[in-house]
């Protein structure tokens, strides 16, 4: 990794501390999500030498290793005289979680409907100027995304900026005076960019990238992909039980509700299995249903006592 980029990074968090001063009369907020990306705005932020809080939003479904990293990180920061916010999500004015958003909402979070993003993920920073690690390198959707942009409730008063031109930053600054503003200042790092950043600066990181993962976000996003969720709920099987329990009172809300549906759910677990797309049909008897609790041993990959998983099943 080039020192151009860490230099363009700092002077983007320059610009935004200045400006948030200047529009917001308040500090630049750097927010963390626990993830590799965020860790580097973080440590950009500190060798910017630029005043900055750091904000992370509560999913209730983060893996426990983020969530004891984060509450870390956040002490770690304090102790050096940062300010810093953890948010608890809230819906319709009451605090929430994952499991009690999903009966509310009827249906389960997916790929087209994300509405776990908005609630438990987006929330926070209003009328302020924050900092993301988004990166064009995650996705094509994020290559629409700027360096600067301000957060508009219709699209088409949205302004984003990708480069220098004085009459779109003017147009940016006139919109941010009354809104919450974003600076992505490693939009254009590469993963090996991060990655490499991270090495050389001895950037604490979340552990669960020393277990494997190249992705840290929340327990069976649908956005993880197939393997991924799977990997996911063997390493964490508690979760896979609340989201069951809580897809069961989703389809209890939709019974009183009178809400019919095209599928084929009786219970939590038929909708799992529908969510995960692991080819499971509804009361298909499964491997767990003829075992108790006293047949496992505890663990990552809660195995079968004596047996692996594949060989007791075949």
């Amino acid at each position: 990794m080039g020192a151009d980029l860490e230099r363009t990074a700092i002077m983007r968090l320059q610009e935004a501390a200045n400006m948030s001063e200047r529009f917001y009369k308040a500090p630049l907020i750097v927010t963390t999500s626990g993830g590799k990306d965020s860790s580097v705005c973080i440590a950009l932020a500190e060798r910017a030498g630029i005043e900055f809080e750091v904000m992370h939003n509560h999913t209730t479904v983060d893996a426990p290793e983020t969530v004891y990293f984060i509450r870390n990180e956040l002490k770690r920061l304090e102790q050096k005289g940062v300010k810093c916010f953890l948010n608890y999500p809230y819906y319709k004015g009451e605090r929430v979680t994952m499991w009690s958003l999903i009966p509310q909402k009827l249906m389960p979070p997916t790929r087209l409907v994300r509405y776990c993003c908005s609630i438990l993920k987006e929330q926070g920073g209003q009328g302020r100027y924050i900092t993301t690690g988004v990166r064009w390198a995650e996705s094509a959707k994020r290559k629409q995304r700027g360096i600067y942009e301000d957060i508009a409730s219709k699209k088409s008063e949205k302004v984003i900026i990708n480069n220098d031109n004085d009459d779109r930053r003017r147009l940016f600054e006139s919109c941010m005076r009354q809104r919450k503003a974003v600076c992505n200042p490693i939009i254009d790092w590469k993963d090996s960019d991060v990655w490499d950043y991270i090495e050389s600066e001895k950037i604490p990181v979340n552990p669960l990238y020393k277990c494997g993962y190249s992705r840290v976000g929340c327990v069976g996003c649908p956005m993880a992909g197939k393997a991924g969720r799977n990997a996911e709920f063997a390493r964490y099987p508690k979760y896979q039980e609340a989201y069951i329990r809580a897809f069961g009172r989703m389809l209890e809300e939709r019974k009183r509700r009178g809400r019919t549906t095209k599928q084929s759910w009786e219970t939590g677990r038929d909708v799992f299995h529908w969510w995960i797309e692991d080819g499971v049909l509804p009361g298909q008897i499964e491997l767990d249903d003829l075992l108790s609790d006293e047949d496992y041993d505890e663990g990552p990959a809660r195995t079968i006592r004596g047996r692996a998983p594949d060989a007791a099943a075949s």
